[in-house]
């Protein structure tokens, strides 16, 4: 996960709405279906996925009144903290 990206996404989702995010996470999913595809190519793909389903996590601690500057760094936080685990 790359925190310019979620911080980015999370901008999206704030200007526009997030069912867009959660269509085109549902349409990668999709793609990931495809038996051509090469390891790379669903590396990529696993990766926007991600960063979309962690743009929806901080958008929802915003949404609860947590400011954005320490949503992200709590959902990153606990991002590291579960891969160092």
């Amino acid at each position: 996960m790359k925190l310019p990206v979620i911080k980015h996404l999370s901008q999206f989702i704030e200007d526009n709405d997030e069912d867009y995010v959660v269509e085109t996470i549902e349409t990668l999913e999709n793609l990931t279906e495809v038996p051509s595809l090469k390891d790379e190519e669903l590396d990529v793909i696993g990766e926007l996925i991600s960063n979309m389903y962690g743009a929806l996590e901080v958008q929802k601690m915003i949404k609860t009144g947590t400011p954005k500057k320490e949503a992200l760094n709590t959902f990153m936080k606990r991002v590291m903290g579960s891969i160092d685990t």
